[in-house]
């Protein structure tokens, strides 16, 4: 193993299983309502009863894998949802691991477009609706909130965290489809175009597994390989229903 080495060995990239403000915002689109209907803020809401089996179902999988290939540090995003289907799928795996929250792992920030369905951002907002037009998703910051760029820029510093800290570890980080799409970003050096392609033609599954390992021949020092995008089995061998809903309006993701 390389001396040089600064990437994990491997690196798991999972998102949170169904939530309950996935069931509500399919609700609210197809009754065609301005506003998704919640009782809580969007960092507080929790698992469906369908999200908490997919998330043992991924740590079912997990304990399965070898000693050797299973996480020894699992971060998640300090949303309920991200942070319970972290503790779900470390139970059902057996697994002692510390979880550690952190804050830049969460969820991408909607500002005043927050809880509004694609009906609602065209009554309410709809110059928001055209400059996202215009713009792209990539570039588009609604008012209070963030743009993928935003997102992105807070993950980079998450990707240092990770080479300082976590070298030749076996990591797992728990957290929301735009993270996912994020991370792809970073760590395979895509342009605009390139993940923009990707999100066009995959919807992150609840509890789907990006995974990457190191490779000491890739690049010049070694990079992070990707090995596994979107994976899925381990939600469709527990017989759970496979979901790909987003948390948001399409107008938002």
């Amino acid at each position: 193993m390389s001396e040089r080495q600064k990437w994990p060995q491997t690196l798991m990239l999972a998102r949170h299983g169904e939530s309950a403000g996935n069931v509500a915002r399919d609700a609210a689109e197809a009754a065609r309502q301005v506003i998704i209907e919640l009782a809580t803020r969007d960092a507080d809401v929790p698992l469906s009863a369908r999200g908490e089996r997919q998330a043992q179902a991924l740590g079912e999988w997990i304990g399965r894998l070898p000693p050797s290939e299973r996480p020894n540090v699992v971060l998640a995003s300090p949303y309920i949802r991200a942070r319970q289907t972290a503790m779900l799928a470390l139970d059902a795996a057996g697994a002692e691991d510390t979880l550690i929250v952190d804050e830049r792992l969460r969820e991408k920030e909607f500002g005043i477009l927050d809880r509004l369905t694609n009906f609602g951002i065209a009554e309410r907002f709809p110059d928001q609706a055209e400059f996202r037009r215009l713009l792209g998703k990539f570039y588009h910051r609604p008012p209070g909130g963030e743009s993928w760029c935003d997102v992105i820029l807070r993950l980079r510093s998450v990707v240092d965290t990770i080479t300082r800290e976590y070298a030749r570890e076996r990591v797992l980080i728990v957290s929301h489809q735009v993270v996912v799409l994020c991370f792809r970003y970073l760590l395979e050096r895509m342009t605009e175009a390139d993940i923009l392609a990707v999100d066009r033609e995959h919807q992150i599954a609840n509890c789907s597994v990006t995974a990457y390992e190191f490779d000491p021949d890739a690049g010049h020092h070694g990079e992070m390989v990707l090995k596994l995008f979107n994976f899925v089995a381990p939600i469709v061998e527990a017989g759970e229903e496979v979901t790909r809903k987003p948390d948001v309006p399409v107008g938002l993701k």
